[in-house]
């Protein structure tokens, strides 16, 4: 999404259908005159900054789209976008490094906005072995990585299942951030070979894991995402880490003997 040609009024009126709301129902949520709301969004009224940032509040738009939509609207941008190595962000970077190592022996990674890889900890170098270099990047894209025939696809047991999930995260997360790049991602990943077999999980499955063949036999991960709480920087609220826990005994055993052996 951008802000080329495009009003601050506008880009609100985007964001709310983008949310599926009626003005009536961001009205009432932002406590506005669904009148003063039709105003702002034809370009009738001319918003302040706390509006259009009250407005962006109750439609969560993301930091990087708040920034272009003050922008629209004449204002400065609110929010700093650093470069994760920029010497603003060295509390938050040495976080990331220690969250990464102490998860150890386990697989745990940082990926920005577009599931580009930006760290990862030692226990993710191993499963990478016999993936194509193209796929290896800058930037290595994770979700490509993981369902690329010539990635991690023909390891994965359950491909249908998680190849699912995965693509159900990416368009949740297109939808949300309105992000171009994402949607093209999505039907990039469309077009890799599928397996025959539907993707939906089991019924009593109370979590998705990954499941991955070995030489010693399947194994099985679940993952977690954690974020930056109330983050003022792009850059940090665009960053998750996505770490892989044991879903049995086995995977524990193997992963505690990948890394000694590595």
């Amino acid at each position: 999404m951008t802000t080329h040609s495009q009003t601050a009024g506008a880009l609100l009126r985007q964001w709310r259908q983008r949310r599926r709301l009626s003005q009536l129902d961001l009205a009432c949520e932002a406590e506005i005159s669904t009148r003063h709301l039709s105003f702002v969004e034809t370009g009738r009224a001319q918003p302040s900054r706390e509006m259009l940032l009250h407005l962006a509040e109750q439609l969560e738009i993301p930091l990087r789209e708040r920034n272009r939509l003050l922008s629209a609207a004449g204002f400065a941008p609110l929010y700093s976008q650093h470069d994760l190595a920029d010497p603003a962000l060295e509390p938050a970077r040495q976080a990331i490094e220690q969250l990464l190592k102490v998860h150890e022996p386990y697989p745990a990674l940082a990926i920005d906005r577009q599931w580009n890889l930006l760290a990862a900890n030692a226990s993710v170098g191993p499963f990478l072995t016999g993936v194509a270099d193209c796929l290896l990047g800058p930037p290595l894209n994770v979700l490509r990585l993981s369902l690329h025939p010539q990635g991690l696809a023909p390891r994965i047991v359950n491909l249908a299942q998680w190849r699912a999930h995965l693509l159900m995260r990416l368009h949740r997360d297109a939808e949300i951030s309105g992000d171009p790049q994402l949607f093209a991602l999505h039907d990039e990943l469309l077009t890799y070979p599928a397996p025959a077999d539907h993707g939906e999980a089991p019924a009593e499955a109370v979590l998705m894991p990954v499941q991955l063949r070995t030489d010693a036999g399947v194994l099985s991960l679940i993952s977690t995402t954690t974020v930056f709480g109330t983050p003022n920087d792009v850059t940090l609220a665009e960053l998750a880490l996505e770490t892989f826990f044991p879903a049995d005994a086995f995977s524990a055993d193997y992963l505690r003997n990948l890394t000694k052996s590595t």
